[in-house]
């Protein structure tokens, strides 16, 4: 099978892993080699490859020819992902990730005694910065035309920027308790939705020299199906099974994250369950049986059925705008199979 006849998260991995032989540590050291090890396995160990697929396909979409150089480029929107993903974990205290120990816990788990957990958070901070530079120095290395690469990192520079903002706004809407919908779409717009769908197609457009029209499209595609994408992860970090999304159900429940779900059924709680609401909800003892309790409640407000129905149209608004965009055909028929499959997954 020739290069280009590999399915495409294939020939991502492919290029992700060629890429981590480059850069093996420089340090000769055992405890640093095994850390190296350990972040080199979660970056290749797992994951959707949304955000590189869509990078592939604002590419194509943009006319771009298919080659290595736009492969490497979305590639490197991966290392940004895994980045993000381990500090995410530590800021949440979650112990699994993909089906696995999360880095940080994977970290702590070498060593014994009192300092073990302050080195597995440590150990993870440092990784997870790795990554991030990791995906700066591979997308300045991709080979594409260095005045197309500036726009496209200008980009890249915008969605890093927002994405750590939109962490910091969820941060402290924990800390406030009491989101509104509109402000827990708010996380959602910059932590998730942008971050996911909308700069990656933009980035890859850029890198092929899109117009500003179709950069424009992009965005009216991908802001609503990155929200959908969103709320369809808010459903099934409280609903969804371990073993579909490969981390615990009670993590979100437990940590109190202010989702559109929740701010939907304080908002139309009775006393009663508004008081057990806030009792359970961000309670880090709250168990299987409490937790079945507040699903419930977020059924019978509600909740569930309002988020899937912003989900759907969502949906609708993105394939609106999808038809409208002066995108080459075959990118368009892939993602709208990619927004059906991002909004309606099961983990």
């Amino acid at each position: 099978m020739s290069f280009t006849q590999q399915p495409l998260g294939s020939r991502i991995d492919q290029c992700l892993s060629g890429f981590l032989e480059t850069w093996r540590n420089p340090v000769a050291d055992p405890g640093v080699e095994v850390a190296y090890g350990l972040l080199c396995e979660f970056i290749l160990g797992g994951g959707k490859r949304v955000r590189p697929q869509l990078c592939y396909w604002g590419w194509r979409g943009a006319g771009g020819e298919d080659c290595e150089e736009i492969i490497s480029a979305a590639a490197s929107l991966e290392l940004c992902h895994a980045g993000l993903l381990i500090h995410d974990d530590i800021m949440d205290g979650s112990d699994l990730r993909r089906g696995q120990a999360t880095v940080h816990r994977s970290l702590a788990g070498l060593h014994h005694g009192p300092g073990a957990e302050a080195f597995g958070r440590a150990g993870g901070i440092l990784l997870g910065t790795l990554s991030l530079a990791w995906s700066d120095a591979m997308l300045s290395s991709c080979g594409v035309d260095p005045q197309r690469l500036r726009a496209a990192h200008h980009l890249f520079d915008a969605m890093r920027t927002e994405v750590i903002s939109g962490q910091y706004l969820d941060v402290l809407a924990q800390l406030r308790s009491g989101a509104t919908e509109a402000e827990a779409l708010t996380v959602i717009r910059y932590k998730s939705a942008k971050y996911t769908v909308e700069r990656p197609l933009q980035i890859g457009g850029a890198l092929a020299g899109a117009p500003l029209e179709l950069l424009d499209a992009y965005s009216l595609f991908g802001v609503p199906l990155g929200e959908a994408f969103q709320l369809r992860d808010d459903v099934l970090g409280t609903f969804g099974s371990s073993s579909q999304t490969g981390k615990s159900s009670l993590d979100d429940l437990r940590e109190g994250k202010q989702t559109v779900m929740y701010a939907h059924a304080v908002q139309h709680a009775s006393p009663a369950q508004l008081d057990h609401l806030r009792t359970w909800h961000g309670n880090p003892a709250l168990s299987e049986e409490r937790a079945a309790e507040v699903r419930q409640i977020l059924v019978d407000t509600g909740a569930l059925a309002r988020v899937e129905q912003m989900i759907e149209e969502r949906v609708r608004e993105a394939m609106t705008a999808l038809a409208a965009a002066q995108i080459k055909p075959e990118a368009a028929t892939v993602l709208a199979q990619m927004a059906d499959r991002l909004a309606h997954r099961t983990k």
